[in-house]
């Protein structure tokens, strides 16, 4: 047995793992990640169907294909001005369409 422990620890990472901090934050904002994800699917769609990239929506935006990238991962705490001009931009309600959702 300590034979296995002593093997387990040589393969050991010398920096702590995070998971629990990241899957304690995932649980404690499940729900407007929860909304996010849906908008972030709501947007890959549409963009699709007109072709646009995210560099495209971000030039449109006036925020960084950085920013764009991070809001299609469906993780982003998005503010009312930037979901104002990403329906404006893609021409979607994303408002409506969650409300209709839940």
């Amino acid at each position: 047995m300590n034979r296995v422990i002593e093997g387990l620890k040589k393969h050991q990472s010398p920096t702590p793992s995070k998971w629990r901090e990241k899957a304690q934050w995932r649980h404690r904002n499940k729900s407007w990640l929860r909304h996010s994800q849906h908008i972030a699917m709501l947007m890959l769609d549409k963009m699709e169907e007109l072709n646009m990239t995210q560099k495209q929506l971000a030039e449109r935006m006036g925020c960084s294909q950085q920013y764009v990238s991070k809001v299609l991962k469906g993780q982003e705490n998005l503010s009312l001005e930037s979901l104002s001009k990403i329906e404006d931009f893609l021409g979607i309600s994303l408002l409506q369409e969650i409300m209709e959702k839940d």
